[in-house]
């Protein structure tokens, strides 16, 4: 199987390029795609006047995405467990300028160094104009130009957009087995990840085989509580490289077009706030709440 079949590797099967002993890096490389969000204790504020541009981010408190945080966590237990120094963990943000406060707080928890592929400050990332097909392709550019990347750990889903499909998107950019919405996640001594991921049916447990190309892995809410970076490590963290490339300058090196990626699949046609609830009614008594509830036909 080619590495340039087409897209669409599904995402329950791993896809095995079968790799010899002499073949197999033992050292390990983990890249770790995170996102700036407007932080997820902050209240949203709409203005339902400008549209698909309904949400306002400007004077907003941001944060890493928190499904980015446990992908993070993920990367830098997985590097903790094998012990080894030449073993590495790169995180990697598309955004703006401030983005590169993200990847620090990614270096503060234990991330090697940092690639900030930076945009202009009126490019939206969440859902408008940087959408998970750009961004996919971006990543792929990335872990092309990254040398033996084993695993790409990423978040199920980024709370602004709720798309969940970034993940997804790269494995099949990159002709890489893939395992989504993982609960569990353990690297075995032949290179392969062995992953519990809980369905709808029960938790699922899938193994994802060495291969040409890197496993690419989306991580749940259970999976783990990701760590707080200690005062030490956050000044530690100020030292750490980190890579910046403008978005158009990585455009250009990776051969695509500035125009395809910035370019909607969707369009947003109207963000808007959820309806207040009505306010509830208190009763006087048990046998008062359940001839209510039978009046409106909710008992028997």
């Amino acid at each position: 199987m080619s590495r340039n079949q087409p897209i669409g590797v599904p995402s329950h099967q791993s896809i095995a390029y079968h790799l010899s002993s002499q073949q197999y890096n033992k050292t390990m490389k983990i890249l770790v795609p995170i996102k700036r969000v407007i932080d997820y204790a902050i209240k949203i504020r709409v203005d339902p006047t400008k549209g698909p541009h309904a949400v306002q981010q400007a004077n907003v408190k941001m944060s890493m995405n928190p499904f980015c945080e446990i992908a993070v966590e993920e990367a830098i237990r997985l590097k903790e467990a094998k012990k080894s120094k030449d073993d590495e963990v790169v995180a990697v943000s598309i955004g703006p300028k401030q983005c590169s406060e993200t990847i620090r707080t990614a270096l503060a928890m234990g991330a090697d160094r940092g690639i900030h592929i930076e945009t202009k400050g009126d490019v939206r990332g969440d859902y408008i104009d940087l959408q998970p097909w750009g961004i996919a392709n971006l990543l792929k550019g990335v872990v092309e130009k990254e040398d033996k990347v084993d695993l790409v750990l990423l978040g199920k889903q980024s709370i602004d957009s709720d798309c969940g499909q970034t993940g997804p998107l790269l494995a099949g950019l990159l002709n890489a087995p893939q395992a989504t919405f993982a609960a569990k996640v353990t690297r075995e001594d032949d290179g392969s990840f062995v992953v519990d991921r809980e369905t709808d049916a029960g938790t699922e447990t899938i193994k994802l085989k060495p291969s040409n190309a890197p496993a690419v892995i989306t991580c749940d809410l259970r999976l783990n509580t990701p760590r707080y970076p200690t005062m030490p490590n956050i000044m530690k963290a100020k030292k750490k490289p980190v890579q910046v490339i403008s978005l158009e300058d990585m455009v250009k090196e990776l051969g695509l077009n500035l125009d395809d990626v910035l370019k909607p699949r969707n369009q947003v046609v109207e963000v808007y706030e959820p309806p207040p609830r009505k306010e509830g009614e208190m009763v006087e008594s048990v046998d008062v709440l359940i001839g209510k509830l039978k009046g409106k036909g909710l008992v028997g």
